[in-house]
């Protein structure tokens, strides 16, 4: 049953990645008659398909998010390279995905490697496409999660730096770095053999169960404050981008499955339940 539910999902991710390649790239840039957005899109699939190949064939998923970093890195570039006429807001949208993606994609290679496997693909990783889907579900989520930045960056429309691309370059930073402090916390929390078997409730933990994640929402939608000025028509297509990180996190594949697996191991202890009446699922608190 999941096999043929799986079969007919995939024509329908196919289908939302095409609608949304074709409005993102109304009045940009092209390339041989192509949309260059466009073309960013369906290398993003094509990418993740020839990762998928030796991924299946080895039964592994070491190199899935290491694979989704290098797609934004390639598709950022690419979409960079052949614009015409990038400017600073086209340079500084690029440089903003470099960053996130080089940062994101090192840490996360580090913990799966350290980890052995992830195991939320344990059940699909014998089924083709089921796992096929996993990785096009990654392409699609590439497509969503960039698509202000690329859209920014092949547009037509220029428009020099202002208040926008200040105040979208500011929540981007205190994303960021809300990001970056709070997996930096948890690594060094988990290293520590003195906390075998216990959960995170310091630093950033204290104030949120889910600062990263807060961080992460956070930080693209500094990318559309600064995508905004030079969006037109169909190009709003490009607000699906932080609506649809914070969709993933809080109501599919993060918190939801991070909370189960807590409730599961901690569930019923004193602390835990403490902490957890205590304590924000995602938006820190200020105060303690």
């Amino acid at each position: 049953m999941k096999d043929r539910n799986s079969w007919i999902t995939f024509p329908i991710l196919l289908l939302v990645g095409a609608l949304v390649a074709l409005a993102g790239s109304q009045g940009g840039a092209t390339l041989g008659g192509f949309p260059v957005f466009a073309l960013v899109v369906a290398l993003a699939f094509l990418i993740q398909w020839l990762a998928f190949i030796p991924a299946y064939l080895f039964q592994t998923e070491k190199f899935y998010d290491l694979t989704g970093s290098l797609t934004y890195l390639s598709v950022t570039l690419i979409a960079l390279f052949f614009s015409n006429g990038a400017d600073a807001r086209a340079l500084l949208l690029a440089a903003l995905v470099i960053v996130w993606a080089l940062r994101l994609g090192t840490f996360l290679f580090r913990r799966i490697r350290k980890a052995g496997k992830d195991d939320r693909f344990d059940d699909i990783k014998p089924s083709f496409i089921r796992f096929l889907n996993a990785w096009t579900i990654q392409a699609l989520w590439v497509t969503f999660t960039a698509s202000a930045a690329l859209i920014g960056i092949t547009t037509a429309a220029r428009k020099d730096l202002d208040l926008f691309a200040l105040i979208g370059f500011l929540v981007w930073l205190a994303g960021f770095a809300i990001e970056v402090i709070a997996d930096a916390q948890k690594s060094r929390f988990n290293a520590d053999p003195a906390n075998r078997g216990k959960f995170i409730q310091t630093g950033l933990w204290s104030r949120s169960r889910h600062p990263n994640y807060f961080g992460e929402i956070l930080l693209w939608i500094g990318v559309l404050i600064i995508a905004l000025p030079v969006l037109h028509g169909w190009q709003w297509v490009a607000l699906i981008s932080p609506l649809f990180v914070a969709f993933l996190l809080t109501r599919v594949s993060g918190i939801p499955l991070l909370e189960k697996k807590a409730d599961a191991k901690w569930g019923g202890q004193p602390e835990y339940e403490a902490y957890k009446k205590n304590t924000p699922v995602l938006i820190p608190r200020l105060r303690k």
